[in-house]
């Protein structure tokens, strides 16, 4: 009797114990980057179906277990957390996390598009950084900003980029033209015009000569205070403090940088010149030629 319970106890114990060995379970990697293949293993025998779910996967497949398993890089080429299943015999799951690959693309908002020169903190870059399949790169990532205008030296700043975002704040220079705002990482460039303009005119000067048709008024070449010739168009007003009949303004556009006005020839009048804020010298006509 005591035999028989020992024979069936030990029957009972073999039974669960291949039931153990052969039970189905998978090894993850311990490291996954899109674009690249992983292979998955298997323990137990039999067969058994696969299921791999994550951002815009979902797989099904027929696995023989105690073989691995490789999906394909192409097959997980989206970064983030994929659910790996394994349904047949006893039921496995497991987590795998899938990184970005290394910095590869670059999309790049530059603004303004226009800016006067001298300015602090009026231009803004911001780059966001991506490996080849259009994943954000979390990690960080050194990235290079250059802001260059012909004719004066570029400034660079190197910063990093967190969570796959660098911004740069910065002030205009001093030179006038086509301002190139590049941005760097690694071997990949993208580049923006911005387009740094003259500021306000500054030491405005102009003189007079009298002609058939009246007072001629003709400023200097107008400028900024940094000397950039300010642009074709900008306004500039002459005032004519004429005695006992008030005043006159005569509104004159900058042309090849050079404003020009015709006046009425009043003895004793005191004429100026101004653009926005900015005064500049004073003029008294005497009624002389």
């Amino acid at each position: 009797m005591h035999t028989m319970r020992h024979k069936t106890t030990i029957s009972v114990l073999v039974c669960v114990l291949g039931a153990v060995g052969f039970a189905a379970d998978m090894r993850l990697p311990d490291k996954a980057v899109a674009g690249q293949s992983v292979a998955i293993g298997t323990s137990g025998s039999g067969e058994a179906t696969l299921y791999v779910v994550g951002p815009g996967t979902a797989i099904k497949r027929q696995i023989k277990l105690g073989d691995d398993v490789q999906l394909k890089g192409e097959e997980l080429r989206n970064s983030g957390y994929y659910q790996i299943a394994i349904k047949g015999g006893a039921d496995v799951s497991k987590e795998l996390y899938v990184a970005p690959a290394a910095a590869e693309k670059i999309n790049f908002l530059a603004r303004p598009s226009r800016v006067p020169v001298g300015q602090p903190k009026v231009i803004a870059g911001t780059a966001f950084v991506f490996d080849q399949f259009e994943n954000l790169v979390t990690a960080p990532t050194p990235v290079t900003f250059e802001l260059s205008v012909p004719g004066a030296p570029a400034k660079v700043e190197r910063l990093t980029a967190k969570n796959g975002v660098s911004y740069l704040q910065t002030g205009s220079g001093t030179k006038a033209g086509p301002g190139q705002f590049t941005v760097r990482v690694g071997d990949n460039s993208v580049r923006r015009v911005v387009e740094e303009t003259a500021s306000e005119p500054c030491n405005l000067r102009f003189k007079l000569h009298k002609e058939k048709e009246g007072l001629i008024a003709t400023t200097d070449p107008v400028r900024d205070c940094s000397g950039n010739a300010v642009p074709d168009g900008t306004i500039v007003t002459f005032i004519s403090a004429e005695p006992g009949k008030g005043r006159s303004t005569v509104d004159a556009r900058v042309k090849k940088g050079i404003a020009r006005a015709v006046l009425p020839p009043v003895p004793g009048a005191t004429i100026s010149v101004a653009s926005g804020v900015v005064l500049g010298n004073e003029v008294r006509w005497g009624g002389g030629e």
